[in-house]
């Protein structure tokens, strides 16, 4: 039994884990030697970069390294920055990690809108080695692409539960596809596995100077994705993905030398893995291209559903405005849609296609913030290793953060090809995270809440004099410690007491799972707190629990802020909450009950 569900999750990581570096041979090697000659010491050269930085980047870095890191089972950028916080005494240190995992955060949601860019456009080109396709325009091709991307994103509000199943099974049976194909052009000329030496690699570099540095901004794109192991472990656990990457990278080795072995026989190729596929068994070439087309689909589908779980990690740890969020499946809580992250991401997506036309073009704006995640995870799980004086992890972890410093500063080249791009996403949601947090902190300040001892001096005497309201009424307030300033205006300045008052505290806590809740006792004449702790990750249904707890509410107050400013910044910031939902429709409260008390502030 436990043998079916191991092969289950090893199959399940392959559907959800390894799209994106699984359909990185469509486009890695054809890109490669647009920018350096094609002979066969060139070719050993970057066969053995690739072979090394699917090595010391995805294997060392992510597989062992940063799997070994975690909260829960649980992995990311927001893990790290959870994991090393509390490890640190100065409260600068704080804030400059602080800051790397909100530059971490950005960076892997630029690199969001590329991904299903390049790879479904990638795929589609292979259409021209169809006989009497050769000369299909591409803005043909552009539009095909198109058509699939709004199809992917238009199925994103049902949920793609039902169909996840499928995903691993097609993605099983590409890698085998990959691996016999590559496997039967090595045989053809067996001397490319010389590649696996370093020596190829060190002296491709050596002998090649600056244009073999540049040649590394491109040779990241084998390795785009393998941050994914990392950021999916608490969907699907260590071991089956770990156990999936063995597999997933001997399959792609094989198809990455046997694509070498294709290219020093067929040096004209302009479309290595298409030429190789359809020379080896033209018969198959259409299933092959159709394939082709699912896997990048899936890649695609597993960058859409990471970008929403990142979203909702920052919004659920405060970093991001709140946003409608709809949960598409009763038994995955993990399964979440967000309207407006899929059709802007839909939008960027359909933008970057016809910008760039070409896949080989899209790949110029492609690896830049991949290597910059990678950089930060290093420097990150350096400092972790280091502080818990784990001394031998720690030197390991500090040479691979120095290599993906290398591949970061090769993909600086990038920049005026079309990275700006990528850094231009980046830079735009880093400023909004940035923004939204000092926002929030400055006006915390403005709000002024004031102290539950001074507030319940208040509270006893107004609650014995006036003349209360029947039934029970709910505020929030985020910590009881201090009560928020528009409790104090209903119950004081406006004289609205109700007989039951409830305050509901909820705090999003470090970890990612679990829930705790405490119904604490009178803290004076009808006044009752209910303190909620939820992990970061936790979907909760605060009606059902509210009902549980046996409150049965008559109105639920909550406060909401006017921002008046000159400040173009703080104007950004009050456009921001303007638009985001208030508190209470993210809990899905019933609104008939509701009543929102309004507070101006100046910033």
């Amino acid at each position: 039994m436990s043998r079916n569900i191991d092969i289950r999750g090893v199959m399940n990581s392959m559907g959800l884990v390894f799209g994106d570096i699984g359909t990185s041979p469509i486009y890695t090697l054809t890109v490669i030697f647009l920018i350096t000659r094609l002979t066969e010491e060139h070719m050993l050269g970057v066969l053995s970069l690739i072979f090394w930085t699917l090595i010391i980047l995805v294997t060392v870095e992510y597989s062992w390294l940063a799997m070994s890191l975690g909260k829960k089972g649980e992995g990311g950028t927001i893990v790290l920055k959870e994991i090393l916080v509390p490890l640190l005494r100065s409260g600068r240190n704080v804030s400059i990690i602080t800051f790397l995992s909100y530059v971490g955060i950005s960076l892997l949601l630029g690199d969001g809108v590329i991904t299903p860019a390049i790879s479904i456009l990638s795929a589609v080109e292979g259409l021209r080695v169809v006989p009497g396709l050769e000369t299909i325009h591409q803005n043909t091709l552009i539009l095909i692409a198109g058509i699939i991307a709004i199809a992917l994103f238009s199925i994103q509000r049902k949920g793609t539960e039902k169909i996840a199943w499928v995903f691993g099974p097609l993605m099983v049976l590409w890698f085998v596809t990959l691996a016999f194909s590559g496997t039967i052009s090595i045989l053809q000329t067996p001397e490319v596995v010389k590649a696996i030496n370093p020596y190829y690699a060190i002296e491709f570099l050596l002998n090649n100077g600056w244009t073999g540095f540049f040649v590394l901004s491109e040779v990241i794109l084998c390795a785009t994705g393998g941050e994914a192991l990392y950021a999916d472990m608490g969907h699907l656990g260590k071991e089956p993905i770990i156990k999936a990457w063995r597999i997933v990278f001997v399959a792609l080795v094989l198809n990455y030398l046997g694509q070498g072995a294709f290219m020093l026989r067929n040096p004209e190729s302009t479309s290595v893995l298409f030429d190789m596929i359809y020379q080896q068994a033209p018969a198959i070439y259409i299933p092959f291209l159709i394939l082709s087309v699912i896997a990048t689909i899936i890649a695609s589908q597993a960058m859409i559903s990471g970008m929403f779980s990142i979203v909702y990690q920052g919004i659920s740890t405060r970093i991001a405005p709140l946003l409608k969020i709809d949960y598409t499946s009763e038994e995955m809580r993990s399964q979440i849609y967000i309207s407006v992250v899929n059709w802007l991401l839909l939008l960027s997506v359909l933008f970057v296609m016809y910008g760039f036309k070409e896949s080989h073009k899209l790949a110029a704006a492609y690896g830049l913030t991949v290597t910059g995640s990678m950089a930060i995870t290093g420097i990150m799980m350096t400092i972790i290793f280091y502080i818990r004086k784990q001394m031998f992890i720690s030197v390991i972890s500090f040479l691979v953060t120095v290599v993906d410093i290398v591949f970061l500063l090769s993909n600086m080249y990038k920049i005026p090809h079309g990275g700006y791009w990528s850094i231009t996403i980046a830079s735009i949601l880093l400023s909004m995270i940035l923004i939204y947090t000092s926002g929030q902190k400055k006006l915390y300040r403005l709000l002024r809440p004031i102290l539950l001892d001074d507030f319940l001096l208040k509270y006893n005497v107004a609650y014995t004099r006036a003349s209360k309201i029947k039934g029970t009424a709910l505020f929030f307030a985020r910590d009881i410690s201090f009560v928020p300033q528009y409790i104090t205006h209903t119950m004081f300045e406006n004289g609205i007491i109700y007989e039951n008052n409830v305050v509901i505290s909820i705090f999003v806590g470090d970890e990612p799972f679990g829930i705790k809740s405490v119904f604490k006792e009178e803290i004076a004449r009808g006044m009752r707190v209910f303190e909620l702790k939820v992990g970061y990750m936790e979907v909760i249904d605060l009606v059902g629990m509210l009902k549980a707890e046996g409150i049965d509410e008559r109105t639920i107050f909550y406060g909401e802020e006017e921002i008046i400013t000159d400040n173009i910044v703080w104007k950004i910031f009050a456009l921001m909450k303007k638009l985001s939902p208030s508190f209470v429709k993210f809990y899905e409260l019933p609104s008939d009950k509701l009543h929102g008390v309004v507070t101006r502030f100046e910033m």
